[in-house]
């Protein structure tokens, strides 16, 4: 019996889509025939979306790339607002992650916010891992690529649990930001920062109080 497969592939360069599409075409089962819509950025991703369960044709797989041209309308700026809207109105649609981001602070959140059947990092990729990822996440979801592996099992194995605030302060100082500036990238004031770092700096044995020596360790035990 055939199996119709609806796709979905968002992603803003037309030459990595080709390359998808390629791929899964000529590698997909007898059985399996597939259609494939294409979006180059989060308006047409929308409108794709929206269009599906207006027709109640709804997608089966949405690949989704994360750094993606913002919306018109200032609503959607990433490829990760695009997945959480096609949590909402495609609940049952399995969602597979692609992005060239590979900090351990981004690849938690994504798992946490959208818990995605598929989570690939773009330098792990090959046409037969994509060809092994379609057709896992449709019958035996999640599958994650070898980064994502190995940034999850540091984490498991690590006798370190900060929360999701301590995280972001970590990669916010990772990304050069200063700590008299944090307060405007978080929703908690500059004493509250210095505390959580005090407390990050006991959490990692930090005797120096440097952020360059902070952040050394979280990057040994996977949290940056």
């Amino acid at each position: 019996m055939t199996e119709n497969i609806k796709i979905l592939m968002i992603d803003d360069h037309p030459m990595i889509i080709e390359g998808y599409q390629n791929t899964l075409l000529f590698t997909k089962k007898d059985n399996q025939e597939l259609e494939i819509d294409i979006a180059n950025n989060c308006d047409e991703a929308v409108v794709c979306m929206d269009k599906s369960v207006l027709n109640k044709r709804p997608y089966d797989v949405l690949f989704v790339d994360i750094s993606l041209p913002p919306s018109t309308d200032g609503k959607m700026s990433s490829g990760e607002d695009l997945a959480e809207y096609a949590r909402k109105i495609l609940p049952d649609s399995k969602i597979i992650i692609l992005t060239m981001f590979n900090e351990s602070f981004r690849i938690h959140n994504i798992i946490k916010t959208i818990d995605p059947e598929g989570f690939m990092i773009k330098s792990d990729l090959t046409s037969s891992e994509l060809a092994s990822a379609f057709q896992a996440v449709l019958n035996n979801p999640p599958f994650y690529s070898g980064t994502v592996n190995s940034h999850i099992r540091k984490t498991i194995i690590s006798d370190v649990v900060i929360d999701d605030k301590n995280r972001k302060i970590l990669h916010l100082l990772s990304q050069g930001i200063k700590t008299k500036n944090l307060a405007s990238h978080l929703d908690i004031s500059l004493s509250a920062i210095e505390k959580r770092k005090k407390q990050l700096r006991d959490i990692f044995e930090v005797q120096d109080g440097q952020d360059e020596t902070l952040l050394n360790q979280a990057r040994k035990k996977g949290f940056v």
